[in-house]
């Protein structure tokens, strides 16, 4: 095994590790597949501060190789090739859009239209640098998106993404006037409190203020359809995490 490349003390590296088996849904030769928390950063930033899901991979295997990223907000299944022909072999399927890319995300009110594509150019915002903007000068951007539960206040809902763009979910579900819950950037960043949509609400004794349900970016990347080394299909999912999923119950109560 390689030498410990981690940064950390000896007892943070340990409790990363022992996390990092929870985090794993698939394993073979060729790859490692993880429901990556969100909060959490896929690979080390230029700043190299917080820890990422790459370094604590590296702290685990004697190589890893980056396939592909999830935003640092976005919880959900990420991949990372064990060799360097296997990373060659699924980054090149990414790049073609051979892969089949499924998300779910929580997104503010009731959205008319039960199934869709956006077809949105998106390019880098030139004033706010960071963040993306719908414009001609960008690159093509495809997702498809369907409506898995009408909450009204919310709703529940399924993306394909065809392209792979900075922000791309987010950006789009802002641009048919429904942005992500949660999302500070194209969105009002708010948490989902129970609050919000249960009547009657009280707080209980041992608490002074409301707990919310959900305080992050409501965006999961759910599923995913890759092929192997050997010509066959290999589909993963990552289950949600408990906040979201705490969330989603709560509103189908009171639906």
């Amino acid at each position: 095994m390689a030498p410990d490349p981690c940064r950390f003390s000896h007892k943070q590296c340990i409790t990363m590790n022992m996390k990092l088996q929870d985090l794993i849904v698939f394993e073979n030769d060729e790859l490692v597949a993880l429901n990556k928390p969100s909060g959490l950063l896929s690979i080390p930033d230029r700043e190299g501060k917080d820890a990422s899901l790459k370094e604590l991979l590296q702290n685990t295997y004697p190589s890893i190789f980056t396939i592909h990223r999830l935003d640092r907000e976005t919880s959900g299944l990420i991949i990372f090739a064990k060799d360097a022909e296997a990373h060659k072999h699924f980054s090149q399927q990414f790049e073609a859009r051979k892969t089949i890319k499924i998300y779910n995300g929580l997104v503010i009110g009731s959205v008319s239209q039960a199934s869709g594509s956006i077809d949105a150019p998106i390019a880098e915002n030139m004033v706010k640098r960071g963040t993306m903007i719908i414009h001609r000068r960008g690159k093509q951007a495809l997702t498809d998106f369907n409506v898995l539960k009408d909450f009204k206040i919310y709703s529940w809902m399924e993306f394909r993404i065809h392209t792979g763009r900075t922000h791309q979910i987010r950006i789009h579900a802002r641009e048919i006037g429904h942005p992500l819950a949660g999302d500070p950037i194209y969105g009002d960043g708010k948490p989902v409190y129970l609050s919000s949509f249960k009547s009657r609400f009280n707080l209980s004794k041992e608490h002074l203020e409301e707990r919310p349900l959900l305080n992050r970016l409501a965006l999961h990347a759910s599923r995913l359809k890759i092929e192997t080394r050997d010509g066959h299909w290999l589909e993963l999912e990552a289950p949600l995490h408990k906040d979201l999923k705490a969330t989603l119950q709560q509103l189908e109560k009171r639906k």
